[in-house]
């Protein structure tokens, strides 16, 4: 079985407040895009239970045991006798680019494990056991526009469809760390949430209203992410922002722009409306 794990990008990142646990709440529009990874699944007949996960493609840092993918399913199989499997991840989606690749493929293969050894989980169970991975991998399972607040792991599907317009993502290999991203920003409700905005207020109208929190520490720091968002306006895009805490910039365009030239970054582009 094959599958293909797509991103997400962040409309507006408000972070609100800080939480007694070290945690901060947001507020946040998570859409999906179809810049995907593959994940392959086969059943592993050389032995009953397990995981092996191998991996191609862009590198993934750290320890293969501590990949997303094999803690979802250590996870299940304390609940469920889960055959044996193999995977192979092949990665497209950058890492640590605010785009969600990791947290995707490990929701796509909980969806996965789940057709493959028929294991009649309910959507909610499998949100239950994304949760647990990560505050944005729940998103993934419905993989549908939603409001998030919270850490980012409390959504409301909301009714936006930009299938429409066409987007530009570009990664230009610059490593964002998010502690370091958080302890810059200055929380602080808003008077406005994102979902108003992105439900209220046309594509073309989000420039001056719609913000992402991170991007003021961020492009302090990196100018040349800066610089990205404004190529973006200087195409054409009728909205361009930062996605989560970086380093990946995306712009929202009402025609197909052709293509847009960055130089030493991973690109993606495409109709908003293309998931895999």
């Amino acid at each position: 079985m094959i599958v293909y794990p797509n991103a997400k990008i962040n409309l507006g990142l408000h972070v609100t407040e800080k939480r007694s646990d070290g945690f901060h709440n947001i507020e946040t529009v998570f859409y999906p895009v179809g810049w995907c990874d593959m994940l392959e699944l086969l059943p592993d007949e050389s032995r009953e239970h397990g995981i092996t996960l191998s991996v191609s493609g862009l590198p993934v840092p750290g320890e293969t045991d501590d990949n997303l993918i094999v803690s979802a399913y250590r996870l299940i199989a304390q609940d469920y006798a889960v055959p044996a499997v193999k995977v192979h991840l092949h990665k497209i989606i950058p890492m640590g680019a605010g785009l969600g690749g990791g947290s995707s493929d490990a929701a796509f293969f909980i969806k996965a494990l789940n057709q493959l050894f028929e294991l009649n989980l309910a959507w909610g169970e499998m949100h239950h056991y994304a949760r647990q991975l990560g505050s944005d991998c729940s998103f993934f399972i419905t993989d549908r526009p939603v409001y998030a607040e919270g850490k980012g792991d409390e959504m409301e599907t909301i009714r936006l469809d930009l299938s429409a317009f066409h987007v530009a993502l570009v990664y230009p290999g610059i490593h964002v760390n998010t502690g370091d991203a958080y302890r810059a920003v200055h929380p602080a409700k808003k008077e406005t949430t994102p979902e108003e905005i992105v439900l209220n207020a046309a594509p073309a109208d989000w420039k001056n209203s719609l913000q992402n929190d991170f991007e003021k520490p961020v492009f302090e720091k990196n100018p040349g992410i800066a610089a990205l968002k404004e190529k973006m306006y200087a195409a054409g895009a009728v909205y361009a922002a930062m996605s989560g805490s970086g380093s990946a910039v995306f712009g929202i365009f009402e025609n197909d722009p052709g293509k847009i030239s960055f130089e030493n970054t991973l690109t993606w582009q495409g109709s908003l409306g293309s998931i895999s």
